[in-house]
């Protein structure tokens, strides 16, 4: 199994490739002159992003405001650069994994590859293992949000996206908006 491990990478982000409605997502980390990038689902971006916020909140609260995790992200750590070329994808992620080391404050993000469940005597799957501050999370989570509210726009109506080869809404019961009714 291979392991990528980064504690802690000079970079960690979530990106994307391609037009909305048909891109791909990848977390890329770096460090040392390695370069790791898996690619994963848009919903997958979203539950991580969304989970690492939980999780931040969690600590603060139990901490009683102790803990070194700062409640927005430190402007110091944004990063809205470009995904590192080449885009070569490692592994596809099936599973992720988050949690809190206390002993030293950093959050450990895991992510695995998925595995075929009949090949049960294949090797072992893939591991993506970050380690970052609570500051760099927070950084992540923000572009990773940002990642996935640029694609295509709601409709109004309905709030599915809109498609640029046309988009029927179910709330219209099969009209197109702005036909005048005969």
């Amino acid at each position: 199994m291979p392991v990528f491990d980064y504690d802690p990478p000079e970079r960690f982000v979530a990106g994307a490739l391609g037009q909305p409605g048909a891109r791909v997502f990848f977390l890329q980390a770096r460090a040392e002159g390695r370069l790791t990038t898996v690619a994963l689902e848009k919903l997958q971006v979203a539950a991580l992003a969304g989970r690492l916020d939980e999780l931040l909140d969690e600590v603060l609260r139990l901490s009683g405001g102790t803990a070194q995790v700062p409640a927005l992200a430190p402007a110091d750590l944004a990063d809205d650069a470009p995904l590192d070329v080449p885009v070569a994808e490692d592994f596809r992620v099936g599973t992720m994994a988050l949690a809190w080391d206390a002993e030293k404050s950093q959050v450990v993000i895991e992510a695995q590859e998925v595995v075929d469940e009949e090949d049960v005597e294949g090797p072992d799957p893939a591991v993506l293992r970050v380690r970052i501050s609570a500051g760099a999370a927070r950084a992540f989570t923000q572009r990773a949000l940002q990642i996935v509210a640029a694609g295509r726009p709601p409709c109004p109506l309905c709030g599915q996206p809109l498609d640029a080869a046309g988009h029927v809404c179910v709330r219209l019961n099969g009209y197109r908006g702005g036909e005048a009714a005969s």
